[in-house]
């Protein structure tokens, strides 16, 4: 009997009732009950793809290849989950075929067939040098439209269905109010309702309105984790309960119930002295409690190993491993450190076999969703079946699986283009404009400067297709000894984030251009629209690299324009001279080098100064507002940032971008955010204002939701007797009617902000919580109504009795364009049966 025919046997004897196709918990729970003890573990943990590379007879000058023949050697029990995917392959056809045949050697390892579960990242677009590209997460929340996202992801779950990745690790849910913390730009900002709005159709994207596309999206990272102590990575999250239940996790709350989120994996921090790789309290009691997710956990990368190694609260791998399972994290990732040791657990009586079943059962029913068991779906068809046909295997034997269907295809790359360049243009926030913007090609003398203006990696973030091709070149300088006071020989990988790489730079930059040969820089865009742009060299992103600022030579070079263009930043990414990106706090969120210097000598000169500044999160740009003439925040674009930035700046695009997040005047201030609570914060609408003595206004720079456009906006309340009041609570659900109306002569876009602030609560509340948005175009002169609706239940949070919903009482409903320009206001009333129900 051959290796198929045994599968296809011992599937039929060992499912017995279980109907084809059917995975309930029973017919599970029935395949849980007939693996060994090694078989579950293997269930459990994750599998490296680094682990079966090997080098060709070329030696080290030749680029490792995988040999899936090693698997039954490294895993004889077989594979739960394959990692770091994004290794393989230099194409996606290449990608594919590695993949499929590392999956067949799975197979013909794991019990019954079983499959691994092929995990992916993709925030920013899939992570692959194939992948499609959009702007990073933080950019998509500028749109303010779920809409484009959804589209994006949609495109991102193609490309893992055409590879045969079944799992997709994003998105990131987590809530930042710090922007030291250097994965700002991986988030949708600041506020639960706009991250909770992105992340519901983000899920939808991915797995598809039915969740038929085979793909399953994971929400990251649970709980607190962008709210780690001083923007430090991984470090304590200082919430109570209350916040982390109704504000942090109410992106996975709504992704759970919307969208069908079945994936989640954990944060590094710790709450409360317990890291979140092993609080029973996180990932059970609120987790599958309170949020009823009914899914499977995995863990962030080496997150069960920091139990041991940083957070010391496990003596061994046993008992890292123990603490995991028991507090409902079941998967262990990227490898099998620590899960590892759950043999002997078990064995020696410390761990109860059953939980390991437990967590087996939810790998189990994840795997039968996306079609990784035979006993569940039809067995797809191996590597050598799809290059030899259906009748034969590749050794000429008959063989009994019939062969899977055609790949799935690839999305089209025009209409991902299409996606990104609408992300790219609506994302565009112009933070401060004196009417110098927008400009007329060929009117003025423009001179462009900034070390940001010829740099296409810039507009890269992490998680993106130009770090993930940075990655291994910055581990092979590590490894040959090129990097600086780094000792190959005790270098810890995770140490990469943080090891500064001089001499790599043109290498990054050089990279960027070949995986993106028609994107365009800022200065190469600009002068597509405007000819004549001059170019000048001026400004570092390192203080002690190149040649200091002369006062004498910016005057000069500067001298006969008659405006000046400064593209200035800060690189986010992996590996390199980043002050942005995993791992990369800073104490000072501020353009580093000499970019301020620079700004201010420029603007010494009298020449009108337009600022563009290309970042992932929030930085203190006073100094910067204070030199500028008018500032644009271009929040990592990708490829398309060069063009959308030169459109915008000639007019052709009206700029429509609204911050995700509040920008602070100062350092002291943080955290700073929009819905802080009554009797904190700087927004008070009534009673005593404690602020900062030596801050002469205590509010933000610019405000959460804040963005300027080349026209006027107006928005009221539409007054109508025969419709109603204009603001109203209709059998539990807040109505208000609006009239928009653009008051100035260009057309363009707005985003219609509704704010709700609870009056009176036995729980101290926000003092505006935002409830409903929508993105609307109108022309020069037009009006029209907007009706914006929102469940009260966006008002609900954990009331003194530990019920979750909202006491009866006023509420007031708030209408603008930001958190901080509210055009008009009502109030209502929610009563007792409404608030009880």
């Amino acid at each position: 009997m051959n290796r198929t025919e045994f599968i296809v046997t011992a599937l039929q004897e060992n499912t017995m009732s279980m109907p084809t196709r059917s995975w309930d918990p029973e017919a599970v729970s029935g395949l849980v009950s007939k693996l060994t003890l090694d078989q579950k573990i293997a269930q459990l943990t994750g599998f490296g793809v680094a682990e079966i590379f090997v080098r060709s007879a070329g030696g080290a000058a030749q680029a490792p290849t995988p040999d899936p023949s090693l698997i039954p050697v490294l895993r004889p029990h077989g594979v739960g989950h394959l990692s770091m995917a994004w290794f393989l392959g230099h194409d996606a056809e290449s990608l594919r075929e590695d993949l499929a045949s590392i999956q067949d050697a799975i197979r013909e390892t794991s019990p019954f067939g079983i499959g691994a579960l092929v995990h992916n990242e993709g925030i920013s677009g899939f992570l692959h040098v194939s992948g499609s590209q959009f702007p990073t997460a933080w950019a998509q929340a500028a749109t303010w439209d779920p809409g484009l996202v959804e589209r994006a992801a949609a495109v991102t779950s193609a490309h893992m269905r055409h590879s045969g990745v079944q799992l997709l690790f994003s998105p990131v849910m987590d809530i930042n109010r710090d922007p030291r913390w250097g994965r700002v730009h991986e988030t949708y900002g600041e506020d639960p309702e706009l991250a909770a709005r992105f992340s519901v159709s983000f899920v939808r994207g991915v797995q598809g309105a039915g969740q038929e596309n085979g793909v399953l999206a994971t929400g990251k990272h649970f709980l607190g984790y962008g709210a780690s102590e001083a923007g430090l990575n991984t470090a304590i999250t200082q919430l109570g309960r209350r916040a982390l239940s109704d504000e942090y996790a109410e992106p996975f709350r709504r992704a759970i119930t919307e969208a069908g989120l079945s994936v989640v994996m954990n944060s590094y921090n710790e709450i409360d002295g317990i890291p979140a790789a092993a609080n029973r309290w996180l990932l059970t009691d609120l987790l599958r409690g309170r949020l009823a997710f009914d899914g499977l956990v995995v863990s962030d990368y080496d997150a069960v190993n920091l139990l041991r190694v940083a957070y010391r609260t496990a003596r061994t791998e046993g008992d890292a491993a123990r603490q995991a399972l028991t507090s409902g994290l079941d998967v262990e990732l990227p490898g099998a450190m620590n899960f590892s040791a759950l043999v002997d657990e078990v064995e020696s009586g410390r761990l109860d076999e059953s939980v390991v079943d437990t967590a087996v059962a939810r790998v189990l029913t994840t795997k039968a969703r996306v079609g990784l068991i035979p006993a569940f779906s039809p067995p797809p068809a191996s590597a050598a079946q799809r290059l030899t046909g259906p009748d034969q295997n590749a050794t000429g034997h008959p063989t009994d699986v019939q062969p899977s269907s055609p790949a799935p295809a690839l999305p089209d790359p025009e209409e991902a283009a299409a996606i990104r360049r609408s992300i790219a243009e609506r994302s565009l926030v112009l933070l401060a404009n004196d009417g110098v913007l927008p400009l007329t090609p060929g009117a003025r003398r423009v001179v462009l400067v900034g070390p940001a203006a010829d740099e296409l990696r810039i507009h890269f973030a992490a998680y993106t297709s130009v770090a993930a091709r940075e990655m291994p070149i910055g581990m092979r300088a590590v490894r040959e000894g090129k990097v600086p006071g780094v000792d190959p020989a005790t270098f810890v990988f995770t140490d990469i984030f943080q090891t500064r790489m001089p001499g790599l730079d043109p290498v990054f930059e050089e990279q960027a251009r070949k995986i993106h040969p028609a994107a365009l820089t800022v200065l190469d865009a600009l002068r597509g629209l405007d000819p004549t742009v001059e170019f000048v060299t001026l400004g570092r992103f390192a203080a002690d690299s190149g040649e200091a600022l002369d006062p004498s030579v910016v005057h000069t070079v500067v001298g006969n324009a008659d405006l000046v263009v400064a593209v200035v930043g800060e690189r986010t990414g992996w590996v390199g001279a980043n002050t942005a990106g995993e791992g990369q706090s800073t104490a000072a969120p501020i353009l580093p080098g000499d970019q301020e210097e620079l700004l201010a000598l420029l603007a010494a000169t009298g020449k009108p100064l337009v600022t563009v500044v290309v970042s992932g999160r929030p930085l203190l740009l006073e100094p910067v507002a204070r030199v500028s003439n008018a500032v644009l925040l271009a929040p990592l674009l990708g490829e398309e940032a060069g063009p959308a930035i030169a459109s915008t700046i000639f007019g052709k695009v009206n700029p429509s971008g609204k911050l995700p997040s509040t920008f602070p005047r100062h350092l002291g201030q943080l955290p700073l955010y929009h819905g802080h609570h009554h009797g904190s914060g700087y927004d008070h609408p009534t009673g005593t204002r404690h602020g900062y003595g030596d801050l002469e206004r205590q509010g933000p720079l610019y405000a959460f939701g804040h963005g300027l456009s080349y026209t006027s906006f107006a928005v009221e309340l539409d007054l109508d007797e025969q419709e109603g009041p204009a603001v109203e609570l209709v059998g539990g659900t807040i109505r208000a009617r609006v009239r928009v109306a653009n008051t100035g002569g260009s057309d363009g876009e707005t985003v219609v902000q509704l704010y709700a602030r609870d009056e009176a609560a036995s729980v101290v509340r926000p003092v505006r919580q935002l409830i409903q948005f929508q993105r609307i175009s109108l022309n020069a002169g037009e009006s029209r109504q907007v009706v914006l609706e929102a469940p009260v239940e966006r008002l609900h949070h954990t009331l003194p009795d530990d019920r979750r919903g909202i006491e009866a009482g006023d509420i007031t409903v708030l209408a603008g364009f930001s958190s901080d320009d509210i055009r008009c206001d009502a109030t209502i009333t929610v009563d007792a049966d409404i608030a009880a129900s």
